[in-house]
């Protein structure tokens, strides 16, 4: 069953924007560590950055809260498999969110979808949860 969906559209040159205005105050206040690192790997680090802007805003909107209540932009973190899937990760109030929404006997699971086209970054988050497999004895 869905739990929630979430979108958000970032502009990739309001991101540089704010990247050259503050620099490491605005990546260490919004991004972990390893989303950093991944976007400053890549050639286009703004457009990084914006997509993973986009799915944490996205992110808080399918777990029905939007940026409040109490979550924090690194409860949230964009993660690639080796495949290069993103995933989402949460911690923290996030974390508690997602188990506070998720049935009883259910796991949540949460798809995203990353995308980008200059000067614009789009993510789509839909958190989903499938019930618990019971043990085969």
């Amino acid at each position: 069953m869905i739990l929630g969906v979430g979108t958000d559209l970032a502009n990739i040159e309001r991101i540089t924007g704010t990247l050259e205005r503050f620099g490491d105050r605005f990546r260490n206040r919004v991004f972990t560590e390893i989303e950093q690192a991944k976007a400053e790997r890549r050639k286009d680090v703004a457009g990084t950055y914006a997509k993973r802007w986009a799915a944490k805003e996205a992110c808080s909107k399918a777990l029905g809260t939007g940026l409040r209540m109490g979550i924090s932009w690194k409860d949230m973190a964009v993660e690639n498999l080796e495949t290069g899937q993103p995933v989402m990760q949460v911690t923290g109030w996030a974390a508690e969110r997602l188990a506070e929404m998720t049935p009883p006997g259910h796991v949540a699971t949460i798809h995203v979808s990353l995308t980008d086209d200059h000067p614009w970054a789009q993510a789509f988050v839909v958190i989903e949860a499938t019930p618990k497999e019971r043990d085969q004895r």
